[in-house]
């Protein structure tokens, strides 16, 4: 298989897709040149290890620049081979068998193979270590290299998915027996090599000479990504030039960016969600009813108009959105309903309810004006929100997965399974809200369910309930999801489509983008 397209939903033009542009014509795609982008989501901890990452600028920096993974999801959504070339599936999807890119080398001149491929999704089921993608790869019972450019990965159980899993931005690839050098170095197989990185301020890489993707991505002969995890100060480098290219525009200035015949909006609707996950196994947040006061205790569509000024919609609780093939778009929708919150907090047996929120925008822009939002919607049930503003540089380290109640984003995932398997399977690492069997023993038994039916029809009614569940049920509130809205330089081009899975053309800017 040479691109599986994601099942009929990125056949009916729900893919991804820019919207809002200012309709100049884009030119051809020229070599040569420098992009230079100020990019949030940079933390002072940052390294080339995949399986810390989780934020725009190592994102974009490591998968969208120096490192591969086996697969990548396409502007389109579809799911096309990086260092894999075609891969093929028992009838059971138990055993897949992945054929590997041959002549590829590492930008300190070792060869790729099966045996780097091994060591490398090792890394995230070492002891010890805490990577996402740690479910991904605890489902391979057997790894097997069959020749140096063949593998074959053998699951506990079957799962449709799994080609697009290894798309997942924390699976790169590094040289066997140099992983630590790697790591430490930034050496990959990826069109740019590290020419200097100094985490939480910037990165630079040149192209590689003579990659395997040829001319036909990485077309500039320089990248420089300055973190500037500062809303305005991000725009003030936009608008003087300073930068190319900026993630997360402020809404606030839109106007101003608009106006300035230099630049353009890209606007993509995908799967970005704005939540506040609360830890299910911490009192008062174990008890059903205290979730379901605070679900009727938001107003999601003052959010909606208020933090993403309409970029966005209303969410239901649920991180499966309009982007997924299996989205629930006829569930019922929560609505703000203060005297239910009161209802569930009486079951609960409260007359009031106090609690810390715990938000920064390093979480999303306008974390705090959202938790005061909801500080003021949710008084009139009777519940009392503190919103404790913490600091934004270690704010992923030291706050989420860390206190009961904060703020948070994802930016989605391809796949149901994908999602659900990163942060609702019981046990896993980033489970925000620690969803497990003892909240919802019928929800986990349809995760494993759902991951091995091949029958579409099946898997829908299937995720369908799983949704059902989370919105009545779950330890995550989900108000909104939120388009991705950045801001480019005209002196740069950009593909007609613009990917809608992570920020900036799925993090692949570097990959995709151009001097006009």
């Amino acid at each position: 298989m040479h691109g599986i397209s994601r099942r009929g939903l990125l056949k009916t033009g729900a893919a991804a897709g820019v919207l809002g542009l200012t309709g100049m014509p884009l030119r051809a795609q020229t070599r040569g040149g420098k992009l230079t982008a100020g990019l949030s989501g940079a933390n002072t901890s940052d390294s080339w290890d995949g399986r810390t990452h989780s934020d725009l600028f190592m994102i974009a920096s490591a998968q969208g620049a120096v490192f591969d993974g086996l697969t990548e999801i396409a502007a389109d959504g579809s799911l096309k081979g990086e260092l894999a070339e075609s891969w093929e599936a028992s009838a059971d999807a138990k055993t897949w068998t992945f054929n590997l890119r041959q002549g590829v080398t590492f930008h300190n001149g070792k060869s790729f193979g099966a045996d780097d491929v091994i060591e490398s999704l090792q890394l995230h089921v070492a002891e010890g270590a805490k990577s996402a993608a740690q479910p991904i790869v605890a489902a391979i019972t057997e790894m097997t290299k069959i020749t140096d450019s063949q593998v074959q990965f053998t699951l506990a159980s079957g799962n449709a998915d799994f080609p697009y899993l290894m798309s997942d931005y924390h699976l790169l690839m590094y040289p066997a027996g140099q992983t630590e050098e790697a790591i430490a170095q930034g050496i990959g197989t990826g069109l740019y090599q590290v020419q200097s990185f100094d985490p939480g301020v910037r990165m630079v890489a040149t192209r590689y000479p003579d990659h395997y993707k040829g001319d036909s991505a990485g077309f500039f002969d320089e990248i420089e990504y300055i973190a500037i995890n500062d809303n305005t100060a991000r725009m003030n480098a936009l608008m003087t030039g300073q930068v190319d290219a900026v993630n997360r525009i402020d809404f606030k200035t839109e106007a101003l960016l608009r106006a300035n015949p230099a630049l353009r909006i890209q606007e993509v609707t995908g799967n970005q969600q704005y939540t506040f996950p609360m830890l299910t196994d911490t009192a008062p947040f174990n008890d059903v009813n205290v979730r379901r006061a605070l679900k009727y205790g938001i107003n999601r569509q003052e959010m909606v108009d208020k933090i993403l000024l309409g970029h966005g919609a209303v969410g239901n609780d649920t991180p499966i959105g309009p982007a997924n093939q299996y989205y629930a778009a006829d569930m019922e929708q929560l609505e703000y309903d203060p005297d239910q919150a009161k209802f569930y907090l009486q079951q609960a047996g409260l007359d009031s309810l106090d609690i810390d929120l715990s938000a920064s925008n390093a979480a999303f822009e306008g974390a705090v004006d959202a938790a005061q939002l909801f500080q003021a919607s949710a008084s009139a049930g009777g519940i009392n929100i503190n919103v404790v503003q913490e600091p934004s540089d270690g704010y992923w380290s030291n706050v989420w997965l860390k206190k009961p109640f904060c703020a948070c984003y994802w930016s989605g995932r391809a796949t149901e399974d994908w999602m659900f398997s990163t942060a609702y399977e019981a046990g896993v690492p980033w489970n925000d809200s620690q969803w497990d069997e003892t909240d919802s023993a019928r929800f986990q038994e349809l995760l494993l369910t759902a991951r091995a039916e091949l029958d579409s029809d099946k898997r829908r009614d299937q995720y369908t309930e799983m949704q059902q569940i989370l919105r009545d049920d779950g330890g995550v509130l989900v108000p909104m999801f939120a388009n991705y809205v950045q801001a480019v330089n005209n002196r740069i081009s950009s593909p007609d489509t613009v990917g809608n899975l992570w920020q900036m053309d799925n993090a692949r800017m570097a990959e995709r983008w151009s001097v006009a």
